[in-house]
């Protein structure tokens, strides 16, 4: 198991773990959890798109969603994509400080 190397971010419990999504066009979509990190009282979720010719473990493209819900023991239950580019550039920023022994950013 990875650990992250910032007190505001917590990796995956298990490499390589996927969840199913539906996108706005009711697609479903496969995204590997990257981690969660904490930033100005919000949740982010770091996600990256799964597909045959990119399988999980892999690297690419980055998605980022916003904690929307908690359930009872207080883990995220819903995302919503985060569209704002400022937010969007911020959290990614913090994501790369919090995961640099982690993730090679190239």
């Amino acid at each position: 198991m990875k650990t992250g190397s910032a007190p505001n971010f917590a990796p995956p419990v298990e490499e390589g773990e996927t969840f199913t999504f539906q996108d706005e066009k009711g697609n479903l979509v496969d995204l590997e959890f990257l981690g969660l990190l904490l930033m100005d009282g919000a949740r982010y979720g770091f996600f990256f798109p799964v597909t045959e010719d990119t399988p999980a473990l892999s690297s690419g493209e980055i998605v980022i969603m916003e904690v929307t819900e908690l359930d009872e023991d207080e883990q995220p239950s819903a995302f919503e994509l985060v569209v704002d580019e400022g937010i969007a550039r911020r959290a990614y920023a913090e994501f790369q400080k919090a995961t640099k022994d982690l993730y090679d950013f190239a």
